[in-house]
């Protein structure tokens, strides 16, 4: 099977960070791609990707110095959760997941994936990615996972928070925030879209966010200093409500794929204390993921 037209494989030799991660870090968002020869894309899925599989993360973990992986299941898999599952329970309780399932999911499933690892799911409302399922839906879904004490990963772009913030808000779980809910850099922290995030944050205390890819939001480009402000802002106000990751293999990324050990080395611009970083990169996935 071929790639999408244009679609950009993950950076093939990745600089060592010059930020030596404390130990124990977690990689909180990241994904795994087949191969496609065990574990097929989904039929239905928006883009063909590179196989991506479960040996170059782990490899890739180790070289940049992390502990521990939170592998989230990618629209190119769709329900199909087997690669990710796979992962989890190869990789001697180093990573938990996040998984992708449809109302047709039994509770046995639910169970069988929870014993693997697996400690939440995903709803998109990015509709170029995915067909968005209807809310109703997600709400039954939340319902069902919420006694597992699984938590909800929500991916959205922040245009759109004022036609989701209501249902994000009435989840009855915790809620994690893919990438800051991806702000629209040139708008600047201040600008009341953003604003507006910050706000359902304070007021919300079951909703988390992760400060992740810089790469997906930056004008400038690498080391994303443009992007800074933006997740400093949350690390600084939200301290025991962030989470960092790599989001490797970088699916769907517009221009070329980010180096991994700038992306490592972006963390100490916005959380600048010891204490910081290790709430983020430690202290807060470990409570939500292996406690």
């Amino acid at each position: 099977m071929t790639m999408s037209p244009g679609y950009i494989p993950f950076h093939p030799n990745p600089s060592r960070p010059k930020f030596k991660l404390p130990p124990g870090a977690v990689d909180a968002h990241c994904h795994v791609f087949g191969p496609e020869a065990k574990f097929p894309y989904a039929p239905e899925r928006k883009y063909t990707p590179c196989d991506a599989p479960k040996e170059k993360l782990f490899a890739l973990r180790d070289f940049l110095g992390l502990d521990k992986n939170v592998i989230v299941q990618a629209s190119c898999h769709s329900r199909d959760n087997r690669a990710m599952i796979d992962a989890l329970e190869a990789s001697g309780n180093r990573a938990k997941g996040v998984a992708f399932v449809g109302e047709e999911v039994t509770d046995a499933e639910l169970k069988a994936m929870d014993r693997a690892g697996v400690r939440g799911v995903r709803f998109n409302f990015v509709r170029r990615l995915v067909d968005v399922t209807p809310r109703d839906v997600l709400e039954r879904i939340a319902a069902r996972v919420a006694p597992l004490g699984w938590h909800i990963v929500v991916y959205f772009e922040m245009p759109d928070l004022p036609d989701v913030e209501a249902f994000f808000t009435a989840l009855p779980t915790t809620v994690v925030v893919d990438h800051k809910g991806v702000p629209t850099v040139k708008k600047g922290v201040a600008d009341p879209e953003n604003q507006r995030f910050i706000r359902m944050l304070e007021k919300h205390r079951n909703i988390w966010s992760k400060v992740t890819c810089p790469e997906r939001m930056t004008l400038e480009g690498p080391p994303y200093d443009d992007v800074v402000p933006f997740g400093r802002t949350l690390v600084e106000r939200f301290p025991d409500r962030v989470l960092w990751g790599t989001d490797w293999p970088h699916p769907n990324m517009k221009k070329e794929a980010p180096d991994d050990g700038i992306l490592v080395d972006y963390i100490p611009k916005i959380a600048p204390s010891a204490a910081e970083q290790k709430a983020l990169l430690i202290d807060n996935p470990m409570r939500l993921y292996w406690a």
